[in-house]
């Protein structure tokens, strides 16, 4: 089983990132669980997203506490170093980040069994979608850093909650996700 956290703010599509990881591992047949956690219900807080996806059936319900794979959607967490709470030794790192994996694991003190992964993916984001939605080029990231489920799945699910332009500036901005990683 892959145990997923996410962090970002409000507003930034973290609660539908958590289920688009879901839905698109449901798709390829595996079981698949997404919840969110936050506290005040405004744009702009601090959120956290769940997901969990495995081959067997999930009996576990519960808060994840010791992920394998941390996702950072918000830039102005990267820093943070409640994000990187109780995440597994080998586990993933994954940063909306503009500067280089190895600063992120400077950091953040991380081991170096933890993969650590940066993307720009606000960048990606502002020339894709014309906003800073982060979530979508982030997503790209997770497939990539983890396959965790196929881009072909997860660009699947997006094709059926975006369609028209939208639906097109949501898969480049997963393509340039994907091609944008830069691992440590």
């Amino acid at each position: 089983m892959i145990e997923v956290r996410l962090h970002g703010r409000g507003g930034q599509g973290v609660v539908s990132a958590g289920r688009f990881i879901a839905e698109a591992a449901i798709l390829e047949g595996k079981y698949a669980q997404a919840f969110p956690e936050f506290g005040a219900e405004r744009s702009g807080a601090p959120i956290a997203a769940y997901s969990r996806v495995s081959a067997e059936p999930i009996e576990l319900h519960s808060f994840i506490y010791h992920p394998g794979v941390v996702v950072v959607v918000d830039r102005s967490m990267a820093s943070a170093k409640n994000t990187t709470s109780g995440l597994t030794n080998k586990g993933s790192f994954i940063c909306n980040f503009n500067g280089s994996p190895e600063e992120l694991r400077s950091k953040h003190d991380l081991t170096s069994g933890v993969r650590v992964c940066a993307v720009d993916a606000s960048g990606v984001a502002l020339k894709s979608i014309g906003k800073d939605f982060p979530n979508t080029p982030m997503l790209g990231a997770l497939v990539k850093m983890t396959g965790i489920v196929r881009i072909e799945s997860m660009r699947e699910v997006l094709a059926s909650r975006f369609k028209g332009a939208l639906g097109a500036n949501n898969s480049e901005a997963l393509r340039l996700g994907y091609e944008g990683v830069k691992f440590a």
